[in-house]
């Protein structure tokens, strides 16, 4: 499960409307028969127009500055092994993104008129998609970079020849790029991936819009708070203040682990990425301490997910978490991607 909340920003100012982002999330419906389409929805709806959301989340951000966030992004996407979970993609996410929301609110450490926000206290609109493509900053397109790179030098210099701004061999020049082609470490059903392919397998998550400020329409609450849970005192009244997002994100996995039965790997636990971040020694010690079975389906994972494998049998368990962790350091990069919150 990787999940993120990012503030919504245009370049390095925050989105003063939804529609732009709203307009996108409606990417997938472009050409679709109605009773094909993916509708907004929220905790009671469902078929909510794109209109609406905008009129909604935008007409909700009292005495909201400017550099402020109106409204965050939750990306939820479940991983491949989650999906195979799931009897019906759309009924089943949505089924879950309702209970994922009452796991946001309860990650507050606030209160509204002296009592717990519930989900009532939210607005938010979310939206399933079944697609993904490949962008700039995904392993496959990076180390196909250097391919795509000589192939479009050689397809201009191929462009010159013919508009006799210069010469060369043609037939030389489309032979490299055929092996060019075939040499880039990175193919889907056997064509080089490229930036904008759409990417196979099941590939559904969910794209949620919520209101910084409470339905309401007086109270903010910032996901974004640098404050797990604490209180300070306003205008002669102690306030709590906060969002714990360790709970938010352990909790949004025993969510989907009781609502499909599904059984975790510690692998593809938020608690293992973490401690793989914070303490690589407990991260392998756990690890080696698996029954062979689970510890043979984490290592399966772990290549699938970029952390680190242990490359031979350890002499120690605290041996192999240090030489490791020292040469797969760059691996702590996706690692710590997995277990943030991204903002």
């Amino acid at each position: 499960m990787y999940i993120t909340i990012t503030p919504k920003k245009l370049g390095n100012n925050y989105s003063q409307s939804s529609v732009d982002f709203v307009g996108y999330l409606e990417k997938e419906n472009e050409g679709l028969e109605q009773q094909d389409m993916e509708h907004f929805f929220n905790q009671y709806g469902d078929e909510i127009s794109a209109e609406e959301v905008v009129k909604e989340i935008d007409g909700n951000t009292a005495k909201l500055k400017k550099t402020e966030p109106k409204f965050y992004s939750i990306t939820v996407s479940p991983s491949k092994y989650e999906l195979r979970k799931l009897q019906n993609n759309s009924q089943d996410l949505k089924r879950y993104t309702r209970e994922l929301m009452k796991n946001y609110v309860a990650s507050f450490n606030r209160e509204i008129n002296g009592r717990p926000i519930t989900i009532d206290d939210i607005k938010y609109f979310a939206k399933i998609e079944h697609q993904r493509t490949f962008k700039g900053t995904d392993k496959q397109i990076r180390e196909n970079q250097p391919f795509a790179t000589k192939i479009l030098q050689l397809k201009t210099e191929i462009r010159n020849i013919k508009e006799g701004r210069a010469e060369g061999n043609i037939k030389k020049m489309k032979k490299e790029i055929v092996r060019l082609e075939s040499q880039a470490p990175h193919r889907q059903n056997g064509k080089r991936i490229v930036q904008g392919m759409v990417k196979d397998g099941n590939q559904s998550h969910i794209h949620i819009i919520v209101s910084r400020k409470d339905a309401s329409n007086s109270v903010s609450l910032s996901p974004g708070s640098k404050h797990k849970a604490s209180e300070v005192e306003m205008h002669g009244k102690n306030i709590k203040r906060g969002f714990d997002r360790d709970k938010f994100f352990e909790n949004a996995e025993k969510t989907f682990d009781k609502t499909f039965g599904y059984k975790r790997n510690f692998a593809e636990t938020y608690k293992a990425r973490k401690d793989f971040v914070k303490n690589p020694k407990l991260y392998f010690a756990a690890l080696m301490k698996l029954p062979a079975n689970e510890r043979a389906l984490a290592f399966k994972m772990m290549t699938k997910t970029g952390l680190p494998i242990v490359p031979s049998i350890p002499v120690s368990q605290a041996q192999i978490a240090l030489r490791v962790f020292k040469r797969l350091r760059r691996g702590a990069e996706v690692a710590i991607k997995s277990s943030s919150i991204g903002i």
